[in-house]
């Protein structure tokens, strides 16, 4: 069922929203397709809206929502609408709050997925409910929409699941959910398991998982690490409480363990060390025209790059894309890798292409060397911090780029691969030094006084080329 008028209500409500990607841009809501009505009470449906912008771009998003026949003053911040609706007219009057702020609604969300038959699907009009594994889902527990989400929408399910909402809704499998799909039914521990996924024709829509609750983010882990060092002024970084090292040998493992399920699983290719090279030289090209401060380290970069064509094809397989300490969980179980959606940026196709993991590994290098120079940087806010300081920050970050780079490896050669050749060091210079590039132009837009930190990695990297 599909409305083709004005949608100002809609349109209002988008304005506002976190995960907008059109917000402070003019848009109208021009389309709204209703995907599915879920069994409840109370009734909660699944709506697609097209967006459209003044230059004649559209983009699709998702609006999972909930329909009251009276005003719900508890979830008043979520309303989105009031009157007859016009994709069911028939209903009357009626008060319609997005879904994920309603824990009436999310209940019937749940229990949709507990009506699914574990390893098969159960469709309910144009959207199917798909379940993975034989978990016993929870359903006496209440739901806590996350906050702090940005591009989709989390709500937990008690201290049991999690599901997952893809706010922006694009054609074709999303990553997150087909890797962690393979990832489970590997029983690969590296993860979070998926339960199940919501899938509209080619379009996926939510993913049901495993919610790891008493998790520690990798990244908060790090910086506490860093703040350990630089209290003890007296100590190296193997001497402190803190010590970082044995946890990123620990997260170097992980991360092989799940290149060597996905490169198993999906297959394995290669291409051409010229054609990454040139890539990498397009991408620094375009950042030169606008950010000046890279314009010193051009040359070696160049040269970084250039290396790059005398090594050959090398292996490509299928990566998380978008790795970072930001991405990983560390449970008492061991670590966990999220969020296997790519690089936001890229277009879906782009993200679901085979890469090299050697992209992945430089990556978590380029997030141990943010972690301990974001600490510096507030070392230097509040006052001098001394002149031991960058030393000690050097130690940190080579001591942790070190144990992880030997825990991939030494897991990747468990698992019948070889050593790190010098040919991938350079592949690993090369893929630190692009993104580095990419930092400092992200870094000159958004945040002119970090830009020192990628330029000082390319300085780094530049001298040993």
């Amino acid at each position: 069922m599909t409305s083709t008028s004005s949608h100002p209500q809609m349109t209002a409500y988008l304005a506002h929203a976190r995960w907008f990607a059109g917000k402070g841009r003019d848009h109208v809501v021009t389309d709204v397709t209703r995907v599915a009505t879920l069994p409840g009470p109370p009734t909660v449906t699944i709506d697609v809206v097209d967006v459209t912008y003044p230059d004649g771009s559209t983009e699709r998003y998702q609006m999972p929502l909930v329909h009251h026949v009276e005003e719900q003053h508890r979830i008043g911040h979520a309303l989105v609408g009031h009157g007859t609706d016009e994709l069911d007219p028939d209903a009357g009057e009626r008060w319609t709050y997005d879904a994920v702020h309603d824990r009436e609604a999310m209940a019937v969300y749940l229990q949709t997925f507990c009506s699914t038959p574990s390893g098969g699907e159960q469709a309910y009009g144009g959207a199917t409910f798909h379940r993975v594994g034989d978990h016993e889902l929870a359903t006496d527990v209440h739901s806590t929409l996350f906050s702090g989400e940005q591009s989709n929408s989390s709500v937990a399910f008690g201290d049991d699941s999690l599901l997952k909402v893809f706010r922006k809704v694009t054609s074709g499998r999303n990553p997150d959910i087909e890797i962690h799909e393979v990832l489970t039914e590997a029983e690969n521990p590296n993860v979070a398991a998926l339960y199940g996924w919501v899938q509209a024709g080619e379009d996926d829509l939510a993913m049901l998982q495993q919610f790891l609750r008493t998790a520690a983010d990798g990244w908060d882990l790090a910086l506490s690490s860093v703040r350990n060092l630089f209290s003890e002024a007296d100590l190296h970084a193997d001497e402190v409480g803190g010590d970082f090292a044995g946890e990123s040998e620990r997260l170097g493992a992980a991360v092989a363990d799940v290149h060597v399920v996905l490169r198993e699983h999906f297959g394995h290719d290669t291409v051409d060390g010229a054609s990454l090279a040139e890539q990498m030289r397009v991408r620094l090209e375009a950042q030169l025209a606008g950010v000046p401060p890279l314009a010193p380290h051009a040359d070696a970069l160049r040269r970084v790059f250039a290396d790059l064509g005398d090594l050959g094809r090398q292996e490509v397989h299928r990566v998380h894309g978008d790795l970072h300490l930001g991405q990983t969980l560390r449970t008492a179980r061991g670590w966990k890798l999220v969020d296997f959606e790519g690089e936001p940026a890229k277009p879906l196709a782009e993200r679901r292409l085979p890469d090299s993991p050697w992209r992945d590994v430089a990556g978590m290098l380029r997030s141990f060397d943010y972690a301990v120079e974001s600490v510096v940087k507030d070392l230097h806010e509040v006052g001098d911090p001394g002149p031991q300081v960058e030393y000690r920050a050097q130690e940190w970050r080579e001591r942790n780029r070190a144990a992880f780079l030997h825990g991939y490896v030494e897991r990747r050669v468990e698992a019948g691969g070889s050593a790190m050749t010098d040919a991938e060091r350079a592949l690993v210079d090369a893929y630190e030094a692009d993104k580095a590039v990419y930092e400092v132009g992200y870094e000159a837009r958004n945040r002119p006084t970090w830009v020192d930190i990628p330029l000082a990695a390319i300085s780094r990297i530049g001298d040993h080329a």
